[in-house]
């Protein structure tokens, strides 16, 4: 099975995932928006070996960490899906960090994913899902046998992601959840990009932006 660390970093107090197989320890860091000490003490402590980088959607507070982590772990970098190319390649991530006074930090080109793509953790599988809205190249991780998903910005603990943002769109973010999300199961657990835990189930039931209480 899995082992999940969460590990708040950054002043938006994003959750980046540590995430391993119980079995041969092997391991992903999911969303290291920065604080990189940070991240590599939790490493350190879980006593994995981290095997790549996976990101969730391009946002500085989710990939700001991304680049320096790899070249300092020595691992690629994989997600999100193309669409989000225009905020990770180019000097637009370095705009953003001089915008937010964050630490600069390049733009860079990751190994782009597709719905449907599997990522090997150790002996497990993450499935790839493709989730836009909240960016057009958001994707989610979903591991069937935890009954877990990581699902970024896009579905929060009684909210939804933002869709104010460049390429962002309130009816594809509403579609993305209602029809690739709450499919997967009542019983499966999220941890979102920012905030605590919560269920598809929970939220399908009670969330006032997709739940099925909306008139």
């Amino acid at each position: 099975m899995i082992e999940v660390r969460i590990i708040p970093v950054t002043p938006f107090q994003q959750n980046c995932t540590l995430l391993w197989c119980d079995k041969t320890h092997k391991a992903v860091v999911v969303d290291p928006g920065g604080d990189i000490e940070r991240i590599r003490a939790a490493i350190d402590k879980s006593k994995v070996a981290v095997e790549r980088i996976l990101l969730t959607h391009g946002h500085l507070d989710h990939v700001g960490g991304a680049a320096p982590l790899a070249e300092a772990l020595a691992v690629p970098i994989e997600g999100p899906q193309q669409e989000d190319g225009f905020l990770i390649e180019g000097d637009y991530l370095a705009r953003q960090c001089a915008m937010f006074g964050w630490p600069p930090a390049a733009g860079f080109t990751p190994r782009w994913l597709g719905n449907g793509n599997e990522i090997r953790v150790g002996d497990e599988t993450l499935q790839v899902i493709h989730a836009p809205g909240h960016t057009p190249g958001h994707v989610v991780y979903f591991h069937a046998g935890a009954r877990l998903a990581l699902v970024g910005d896009v579905l929060f603990a009684g909210s939804i992601g933002r869709t104010d943002f460049p390429r962002g769109d309130h009816s594809t973010l509403v579609h993305s959840i209602r029809e690739r999300l709450f499919p997967l199961g009542d019983d499966v657990r999220f941890i979102p990009g920012h905030g605590p835990m919560s269920s598809f189930g929970e939220e399908r039931s009670n969330n006032p932006y997709v739940g099925e209480g909306l008139a």
